[in-house]
């Protein structure tokens, strides 16, 4: 199965019969260690900071899985099948989201004409870099198959890709980080930082963003998901089952509607901003790739700005745990937990192909996040989410790069 099949495995999800009570015994297990993880967290001297961050990336890794999120395939999906749930989840969770964080920061900013930016909110440059991380992050995503958010869930699920594309993002990060200086001197240094309720006002920059995102949604809300269709028709076939037992099915097994998962996605990064940080997944990955790479004297001592730019890159810490480590390790085993409950755990041999394109497409993930300062959910959903314009220069970047792998691929293949 290569990595760009490998992405529509999860379409069927909601016509299986579902696990085994081995499988669901597993998923409680997982869930039960998590719950002790966070209180033993809360309590143990740790602070509040790392159990929320570990009850937060369970709950996205529970989302994620669930409705199968991902930029990507909700992308590739409209492209080839004209299947329009995922990206109708795509925008709602951008939807949602900027409404939470609109409420955020009408409480601790009530006046964005200040010049001040909302704290920890990830507002990028308006840089050079933040389109060619996003061009090199669509290139990367299309040719490893996901984004990263989606590769780590799908780790959970038992990917042969999955793994590769981490190791390549690994690599990826490091390489961000050996060129980082002179793309720092050049093209960032000198570039504005627009956050758009400064310039509309909140009332202005949310109706702008919601009139937008209704204007994209527009054409998809009028277009029958035939997805849903389908398992609508296996389950009228497969009969009503047990009363008691479908309500568990809905949640545990059939796969969710896209604008459910969205809406949550959107709640979760409200919430999340709010309680600790905005969500993101490669804060923890390029500070181990930082500490590597410094470690076999690849990536300099002082990365040129890099400490004071808004953005879901290399936070440094001393400690053995950071609150985004916890994060992707909750994001990870919720996903397992919840793959082992719907069935959806299903491990294979990673064959060659596998191993290619994770680790070349890794690799783009990783130096096309580090330039924006971010992937697909800390620059993209975060940053849009924020109201910064660095979000939608990324989004558009990154549309472009998928669109331009794509082509170039289909151009391979039909001169092979």
């Amino acid at each position: 199965m290569s990595a760009i099949s490998e992405s529509r495995a999860g379409a069927a999800a909601d016509r299986r019969e579902g696990p085994g009570l081995s499988g669901l015994a597993a998923s409680l297990a997982i869930f039960i260690a998590l719950l002790a993880a966070g209180l033993g967290l809360s309590h143990g001297g740790f602070g509040d900071g790392l159990a929320l961050s570990l009850t937060f990336g369970a709950a996205f890794g529970l989302v994620l899985q669930r409705s199968r999120f991902c930029f990507y395939c909700g992308i590739r999906e409209w492209l080839d099948e004209r299947e329009p749930d995922g990206l109708r989840g795509l925008l709602a969770a951008l939807a949602s989201g900027a409404v939470g964080y609109a409420l955020v920061f009408g409480a601790w900013l009530p006046d964005p004409g200040t010049g001040r930016l909302p704290p920890d909110a990830f507002i990028g440059p308006l840089a050079l870099t933040t389109a060619l991380g996003g061009l090199t992050f669509g290139a990367g995503m299309t040719l490893s198959g996901s984004c990263l958010s989606a590769h780590l869930y799908r780790l959970g699920e038992g990917s042969p890709t999955a793994p590769f594309a981490l190791l390549g993002a690994l690599l990826g990060f490091v390489l961000g980080f050996a060129t980082w200086n002179p793309l720092y001197l050049a093209l960032v240094a000198e570039a504005p930082v627009v956050w758009l309720p400064a310039r509309l006002g909140y009332p202005g920059w949310l109706a702008a963003t919601l009139a937008l995102l209704a204007a994209l949604a527009w054409p998809l809300l009028l277009r029958r998901s035939a997805r849903q269709a389908a398992a609508r028709a296996a389950r009228d076939a497969a009969g009503p089952g047990p009363a008691a037992l479908q309500p568990l099915r809905a949640v545990f097994v059939a796969r969710w509607p896209g604008w459910l998962g969205g809406l949550l996605v959107g709640a979760l990064g409200a919430f999340a901003y709010l309680r600790v940080a905005p969500l993101g997944v490669t804060a923890e990955l390029s500070a181990r790739a930082r500490d590597l790479g410094a470690a076999a004297g690849l990536v300099p001592d002082r990365l040129l700005g890099l400490e004071t730019l808004r953005g879901c890159i290399s936070i440094l810490s001393e400690a053995l745990l950071s609150a985004n480590g916890v994060f992707v390790l909750g994001l990870v085993a919720a996903s397992l937990a919840s793959a082992l409950a719907a069935g959806d755990f299903r491990p294979a041999r990673p064959r060659r192909s596998h191993v290619l394109r994770g680790l070349l497409g890794g690799v783009l993930l990783g130096w096309g996040a580090t330039l924006a300062l971010g992937c697909s959910v800390g620059a993209l959903l975060s940053g849009i989410h924020a109201g910064a314009l660095s979000g939608w220069l990324f989004a558009v970047a990154m549309l472009a790069g998928l669109l331009l792998w794509r082509s170039a691929e289909r151009a391979v293949r039909c001169r092979g």
